[in-house]
């Protein structure tokens, strides 16, 4: 049988009270107060001669971080106009060449849409359906998985989405979508035996740039380099503003605030009847339920 060590006797501290002598408090170590003037205002630059000195050198300060912010400001790159009517040329400092269009807010009338889409490939269709569909951005577009659109209610999360400056976290969005979009998605997936965690079948983004160029000069839009992949998402807006969606309702969709809304989209006073129609045939029964 193992015993523990016991431990050492320790006498009990005596009580102040019990000690043979008296006990005196330390007296307390003068500090000297600091003048107040040294910590709470600043020095005073003297009027006179010294004063003058100090603006001077100041402005000379300001002289000198002005010519560094001139000399390390970017450049103003110069646009020329070119014989395409709306499209501006530029040159970059390495060489290469880039375009600029001077109108962005261009759109898709329906009978130039059809005509667009009948142009396409059978395999090019679905990307610029989903696009038409959705008014999703490509890479949005692009990021939807089979696992994101629910049959049952008619309804896709877009959960890649464009934030807003400063926001670390993306928010999802939930849009509708109409049937007959809902069982062409349907016949796709069976057709290509999607499980939930693949992704459709959209083209990449330079490929859907291409695509689109090489398809409208194909069917003879002489402006065919005024359109890009997000004037299609302009189109999907002008198209619900013009058959009566609420404005709040078509902000959320696209994940806009109404300022920019009012700002790049038409009114709908430019479409005839025979447009709301066509546009009702490439829409389907969205918001109609």
């Amino acid at each position: 049988m193992l015993f523990k060590k016991p431990k050492p006797f320790t006498a009990p501290r005596p009580m102040i009270s019990s000690l043979p002598f008296p006990i005196v408090p330390r007296p307390a170590s003068p500090i000297a107060p600091r003048p107040p003037s040294a910590i709470r205002f600043k020095p005073k630059i003297p009027i006179g001669d010294e004063g003058d000195d100090e603006k001077e050198k100041i402005k000379k300060l300001q002289e000198q971080i002005k010519a560094i912010r001139e000399q390390t400001k970017k450049p103003t790159l110069q646009l020329t106009k070119t014989d395409k009517e709306g499209l501006l040329v530029g040159t970059l400092k390495d060489g290469r060449k880039y375009s600029v269009r001077e109108n962005r807010d261009k759109f898709f009338f329906p009978d130039d849409w059809l005509k667009f889409y009948d142009t396409l490939k059978d395999f090019q269709k679905l990307t610029f359906e989903v696009l038409i569909n959705t008014g999703a951005r490509h890479k949005e577009a692009r990021n939807i998985k089979v696992g994101d659109i629910d049959f049952d209610r008619g309804n896709i999360v877009l959960r890649i989405t464009k934030g807003k400056k400063g926001e670390k976290y993306l928010k999802p969005r939930t849009i509708s979508i109409s049937s007959k979009f809902s069982r062409r998605l349907n016949v796709y997936i069976r057709k290509n035996k999607l499980n939930n965690e693949d992704y459709l079948g959209i083209l990449s983004r330079p490929a859907s740039h291409i695509c689109m160029k090489k398809t409208l000069q194909k069917a003879d839009f002489k402006d065919w380099y005024m359109y890009a992949l997000h004037n299609i998402r302009k189109t999907h807006g002008n198209y619900l503003k013009s058959l009566g969606v609420d404005s709040g309702e078509i902000c959320i969709r696209l994940g806009h605030n109404m300022g920019i809304f009012l700002k790049h989209y038409a009114s709908p006073d430019i479409f005839s009847r025979e447009d709301l129609k066509t546009m009702r045939v490439i829409l389907g029964d969205i918001y109609q339920k």
